[in-house]
């Protein structure tokens, strides 16, 4: 089981350590920030912080801006807690893109179920948003394709044409089905601009461009050996 690690971040030792200590038995692994700016250290030395568990009222930096630094960088999931029962910071930390958000005193039972759902959900997301073909690699969310660890820079046209194939590996494809998902009905031109575009996407995608097949008097089809 792979172990996630998570950033404690609160001004209280003792609440940190009750956290820390609930999420360890849990086989999570923990770092601990005691304020603002050192939870921001902390996250942008580490490159692999699955969630950030974050206090509002802190000290140097409050929780508000530690997460408005993270968000301006990073999706990682984040769970605030507070003291403060207000309808008003909750819509605060929603707005800024909290993920969950939690009044203290809480159990730490259920905040460490918080954490497995929300990782679980990302996890999960992050695996749909990745495809991979005969070596192509396309993140989805990032918007990015690689091909032996190099990025390909594709138009965003040339990328969603892309993704369609990817994810109607093995079928043929007509010109009119593909222009109708991939332009979504909103383009009246003539369907060859399919070929246009299959011609620039085979270019940049080297020898893998190969595995777009031509189906006469049809369309496409991607098709991987084996």
């Amino acid at each position: 089981m792979e172990k996630y690690k998570i950033l404690v971040v609160d001004d209280e030792s003792r609440m940190r350590k009750l956290v820390s200590d609930f999420l360890v038995k849990n086989q999570y692994q923990v770092l601990e920030a005691a304020d603002g700016e050192e939870a921001l250290d902390v996250f942008f030395r580490e490159n692999d912080i699955a969630l950030v568990i974050l206090d509002v009222m802190m000290p140097r930096m409050d929780g508000w801006q530690v997460c408005k630094e993270i968000r301006a960088e990073s999706k990682v999931p984040i769970i605030m807690l507070t003291a403060k029962n207000d309808e008003r910071d909750e819509l605060q930390g929603f707005e800024l893109g909290v993920d969950e958000y939690i009044s203290k005193p809480f159990s730490p039972k259920i905040l460490v179920a918080r954490v497995g759902a929300i990782l679980r959900r990302t996890v999960q997301a992050s695996a749909e948003a990745k495809l991979e073909a005969g070596g192509i690699v396309v993140d989805k969310s990032a918007h990015i394709v690689t091909i032996d660890g190099r990025e390909v820079d594709l138009s965003f046209k040339e990328f969603e044409l892309l993704v369609y194939f990817i994810e109607n590996k093995g079928i043929a494809l007509s010109r009119e089905k593909i222009l109708n998902s991939v332009w979504n009905y909103d383009y009246f031109g003539d369907a060859r601009t399919i070929d246009t575009h299959v011609k620039k996407l085979r270019s940049k995608l080297g020898s893998r461009g190969e595995l777009i097949k031509t189906i006469w008097g049809l369309g496409y089809k991607l098709e991987i050996e084996g």
